[in-house]
């Protein structure tokens, strides 16, 4: 088997158990948002924020840690799948991608919520609740699985991404855009006010500046090997072996 054709294996392998992990994992926190919210009492239809004052009362240190789990279990994936820091990245995106997707669609089928993606939502609750109609999410995992595969397709064929200094920093201010656009409507929201979203500006502001920053750091030389390692053949007994250019 050629070296090309062996990476194309790999990578379609470790994708399709990746991706089987995000889907359960997906599933897995949707059964458990219904049966929390059964147990306290609450309708599990209506996921409507300020409803939830139960469940961020006498809980709000179990939600904490509940988030911080699924977190530590989605970075545990990506980094056993990959090979490197970037590769280990991307599969955590395509790991968070499809579970936030796939949790949205289970509570869907299940329960009918939500009845519409223009619905509110709470995201996380670190350092204070982000809120954003269920399109927003969707919008960033089908993102995050998108590039990230992509990422992780390029770094196992052994070419590389140059991330450079420039292309970091508007990466990491169009997050900083993205996560702020979660934080402009939440004490309204919390207080039942439902009407339109304000921060979706610089949600675009936000998303633009790191899909640029993604999409020129995967358009670089079609055949340069990355930087400063060798690859490692599958069923070279693990010796590295250099590659050639293709």
């Amino acid at each position: 088997m050629a070296p090309g054709d062996r990476a194309d294996g790999t990578f379609r392998s470790t994708a399709v158990i990746v991706l089987a992990y995000g889907i359960a994992m997906g599933f897995l926190e949707a059964a458990v948002v219904v049966y929390l919210r059964a147990a306290l009492g609450l309708d599990p239809s209506e996921l409507v924020p300020v409803h939830d004052a139960a469940a961020f009362g006498a809980f709000e240190g179990v939600e904490l840690a509940r988030e911080l789990a699924t977190l530590i279990m989605i970075a545990a994936v990506g980094w056993l799948a990959g090979r490197g820091a970037l590769e280990r990245l991307a599969w955590t995106a395509v790991t968070f991608g499809a579970w936030d997707i796939v949790y949205y669609a289970a509570l869907s089928i299940v329960v009918g919520w939500p009845s519409s993606i223009t619905a509110w939502d709470i995201l996380f609750l670190v350092p204070v609740p982000w809120v954003a109609p269920v399109w927003v999410p969707l919008v960033v995992s089908a993102a995050l699985v998108a590039f990230g595969l992509a990422a992780a397709r390029r770094l196992r064929a052994g070419r590389a991404i140059i991330v450079a200094p420039l292309r970091a920093l508007a990466a990491l201010a169009g997050g900083g855009l993205v996560v702020l656009s979660f934080l402009v409507d939440s004490n309204r929201v919390l207080a039942g006010d439902d009407s339109a979203w304000t921060g979706w500006p610089l949600f675009g502001a936000g998303m633009a500046l790191a899909t640029g920053a993604a999409a020129t750091a995967l358009q670089g030389s079609s055949g340069a090997r990355a930087p400063g390692r060798a690859r490692t053949e599958h069923g070279s007994g693990g010796r590295p072996s250099a590659g050639s250019p293709e």
